[in-house]
């Protein structure tokens, strides 16, 4: 049985799901569609042209789908996109999409704690933590398992890559390769995500390789081509590889190394 509290305001032409709760003050708008067993604490937003899926949890004073905040939104159509079992713990801010037609998306099971923000046309996987006043500029990928330390920033147009940890206050201006660790201002790749990696199942075997490509990658002063030409010829060929490969190549805005 779907609850909403007396003093929230709920429009009546937002879509409520089965089993929802929604709490003291929320607000709810019209173009929103709440999946089955939402859970809104006090003072929750959600509005925009917003959909989440099931059982998504919003804390206090979470602000979800609102108008970007980039001076280049001229009106229009945007949209955002939410999964299923994420969390949104107090003052988290996601916002909608600058272009039209654009969006913003977050996938499934992903935990935001406090004051983390995803900003205008972000794209997040699954499984992604991000921790305490994390931030996310426009346009920002982040893939995967990805785990993204407190006080942590991203610019805009860089690409988080699967199963990397993104170390506390850390500033990366550039793409961060998949299964690395990466750490300082500006940040630099510091060693492969073993903890991220175990607590996975990546197997021994593909972190061996994944150690020998950071090796030729970060360490042996090697040009980016050259890199990943010896990495394609001597590191065993394992989906991770082929991973961490493919997303180097697709780099637009350079690699951190």
């Amino acid at each position: 049985m779907t609850t909403i509290h007396p003093t929230a305001v709920v429009d009546p032409r937002a879509e409520v799901g089965a089993e929802c709760e929604i709490g003291p003050y929320c607000v709810v708008g019209p173009k929103v569609v709440l999946g089955d067993r939402c859970r809104l604490m006090a003072h929750g937003v959600v509005d925009g042209d917003t959909v989440l899926g099931v059982g998504n949890v919003v804390y206090p004073f979470a602000c979800l789908g609102l108008q970007t905040q980039d001076l280049k939104y001229a009106g229009g159509s945007t949209r955002t996109r939410i999964g299923d079992g994420n969390t949104f713990r107090e003052y988290v801010t996601v916002h909608s999409a600058t272009g039209e037609g654009g969006e913003t998306r977050i996938g499934n099971q992903n935990h935001l704690l406090a004051y983390c923000h995803v900003a205008h046309d972000g794209i997040l996987g699954s499984h992604i933590i991000m921790s305490n006043v994390a931030t996310l500029a426009g346009h920002v990928t982040v893939e995967d398992y990805a785990v993204i330390g407190g006080l942590a920033a991203v610019h805009q147009f860089c690409r988080i890559g699967r199963m990397s940890m993104i170390g506390g206050c850390a500033k990366v201006v550039q793409d961060v390769a998949p299964y690395m660790l990466a750490d300082g201002n500006p940040a630099r790749i510091r060693a492969v995500n073993k903890v991220g990696c175990d607590r996975n199942g990546v197997s021994a075997e593909a972190q061996a390789a994944l150690r020998q490509a950071h090796r030729l990658l970060y360490r042996e002063g090697l040009i980016l081509a050259n890199a990943v030409a010896r990495i394609e010829a001597e590191v065993p060929d394992l989906g991770e590889i082929r991973q961490l490969v493919a997303f180097v190549r697709a780099s637009e805005r350079g690699l951190t190394r």
